[in-house]
């Protein structure tokens, strides 16, 4: 049996790649490696087929910049030629940025930055910042995620303690960009799920379109995630 090697890729979804879901991507990749002539660790049985893991799976119609991608390399490849190889053979919108050996585990990240656009397409109404900052000042603020997990079909989530920073990064006529730092896992807390919280909250603050993008990944020590 060959050595394996474990690493990770950093790769990025933009343009057209945020509307490839999540289990799409996953079988992108397996194609990818194969079509990049990249040897990579396979489940065992009769349908084998490439092994690789995803941190957080990212919502569709989400972009990132900081996806992360584990598996287990057969072979002494020099680690810098691997993203040009898959990136020859990857798809528009989806793009490796970095190729590294693998280091803390999934488990262990803590926290996602976010960037929220917001656009208004009559104009950003004045006081959508005081009013966020209302919401986010709250002493606790419970809302009900769903959960296909539950027999509810929801679970009850206090988003308080799980917005760690938040501030407005650029305000336009019609555009308001948001900067959050939120949970990442055990439990998480999705940006949609919150910006929804104060729109039901604020009907008259609610923006006409919104784009989610992923900007870093970090330890609770603050330390990036790799």
């Amino acid at each position: 049996m060959a050595q394996m090697h474990h690493h990770r890729l950093r790769y990025e979804k933009s343009g057209l790649g945020i509307y490839i879901s999540h289990l799409d991507t996953m079988a992108l990749f397996q194609r990818a490696f194969l079509r990049a002539g990249l040897s990579i660790w396979q489940t065992e049985g009769y349908n084998k087929h490439a092994y690789i893991s995803i941190a957080l799976p990212l919502s569709l119609g989400f972009s990132s910049r900081c996806e992360v991608l584990e598996f287990d390399l057969e072979s002494d490849i020099p680690l810098n030629e691997v993203p040009d190889r898959l990136n020859a053979v990857l798809p528009e919108g989806v793009r490796v940025l970095e190729c590294y050996p693998a280091r803390d585990p999934f488990k262990l990240l803590r926290t996602l930055d976010w960037t929220l656009t917001l656009e208004y397409d009559r104009g950003t109404p004045e006081g959508v910042e005081d009013a966020l900052g209302e919401m986010l000042a709250l002493p606790s603020l419970v809302i009900q995620k769903p959960s296909k997990k539950s027999k509810k079909g929801y679970t009850e989530l206090d988003i308080i303690p799980m917005v760690h920073e938040w501030y407005v990064d650029q305000r336009e006529d019609n555009r308001l960009m948001l900067k959050m730092k939120l949970a990442a896992q055990n439990p998480s807390l999705n940006p949609q799920l919150l910006l929804e919280t104060f729109s039901d909250r604020w009907p008259a603050f609610r923006p006409d379109f919104v784009h989610y993008r992923r900007e870093e990944i970090y330890l609770e020590n603050g330390e990036i995630f790799r």
